[in-house]
């Protein structure tokens, strides 16, 4: 049995409407999952459905949407969550610190989704991002660039050659 807290505002997106996301995650999953309105998440299983289903209800907990974080699932994605308390002390510079991985309009964070296919969520202090396992560190980097404070142009020139590494490798695939 694995025992976990999500915010209690994210409640509503694990259970779905009349538990219908719930039940399916069980099912997909192979898990039971008892929930408690105050964010309380039971997870019971076989100890490997487990394991999986934790980091799967951790992510939505953390803000994704229930579908991107199933692609948990698989073996070839991973998840990985960014505890900004880490990084700045008071609440005002972790704000700034968001904004900067947001970008204005979202545009920073759709950025990163377009150039290597990482999915980002952003829950309070955190940032959780789920990418393929390949494209996964590339993603951290990129995050942890505009922690630093690296200009967002540069970044985004950081994320183009990482794309461009990820094309050059399909094509060796190929042949």
């Amino acid at each position: 049995m694995q025992i976990l807290k999500i915010p209690s505002a994210r409640v509503p997106a694990l259970l779905g409407e009349s538990g219908e996301t719930k039940d399916y995650l069980e099912m997909r999953m192979k898990v039971l999952l008892n929930v408690d309105s105050d964010g309380s998440v039971e997870i019971t299983g076989e100890s490997i459905d487990e394991f999986i289903a934790k980091d799967i209800v951790k992510a939505i907990g953390r803000g994704f949407d229930p579908a991107i974080a199933l692609k948990l699932l698989s073996d070839e994605y991973g998840f990985k969550l960014i505890d900004l308390r880490d990084y700045a002390d008071s609440p005002k510079a972790q704000h700034r610190i968001l904004g900067r991985i947001i970008g204005e309009k979202g545009r920073t964070k759709e950025i990163i989704n377009e150039e290597i296919s990482a999915y980002l969520a952003i829950h309070g202090h955190t940032v959780g991002i789920i990418s393929k396992l390949d494209t996964l560190d590339y993603a951290l980097t990129a995050v942890f660039k505009l922690i630093e404070g690296a200009n967002h142009a540069t970044v985004y020139g950081y994320l183009e050659k990482c794309r461009r590494k990820m094309n050059e490798e399909e094509v060796k695939k190929l042949f």
